[in-house]
C-alpha cells in the first residue's frame, strides 16, 4: 500500500496518510477539522522506501548470491582446526597440592 501526500487549503496542515490505492481520499484535516484536506500530485502512486532497513544489497542477482555462499563455505573451512591425532602432550610441570 503506497503513502499519499495532504495538504490542508484552510490551514495549511500537511501530513503522509498509508492507505489502499483503491481507498477514497481523505477529506477532513486532523489539525482544523476543516474539509479542505486535498491529495498531493507526487510520490503517492508508487511505494516509497523510508527508514533504514533498505540496502542495495537486499536484491542482488543469483550469481552474486551463489559467489556469496562460496566465499562464505571457504572462510568457514579455513577458520575450522585441524583434528589431533589422539596424542595429547602433557604439561612438563607437575600439578600443585591442595592444602
Amino acid at each position: 500500500m503506497p503513502t499519499y501526500d495532504y495538504l490542508c487549503e484552510a490551514c495549511g496542515h500537511t501530513l503522509e496518510i498509508f492507505q489502499g490505492i483503491h481507498d477514497e481520499p481523505e477529506t477532513k484535516c486532523p489539525a482544523c477539522k476543516k474539509k479542505k484536506l486535498k491529495r498531493q500530485f507526487g510520490t503517492g502512486a508508487a511505494i516509497v522506501f523510508k527508514g533504514s532497513g533498505f540496502y542495495q544489497t537486499d536484491y542482488r542477482s543469483d550469481s552474486y548470491k551463489k559467489g556469496a555462499k562460496a566465499e562464505a563455505k571457504k572462510s568457514e573451512s579455513a577458520s575450522k582446526p585441524e583434528k589431533s591425532s589422539g596424542k595429547e602432550s602433557k604439561s612438563s610441570t607437575p600439578a600443585k597440592k591442595a592444602e
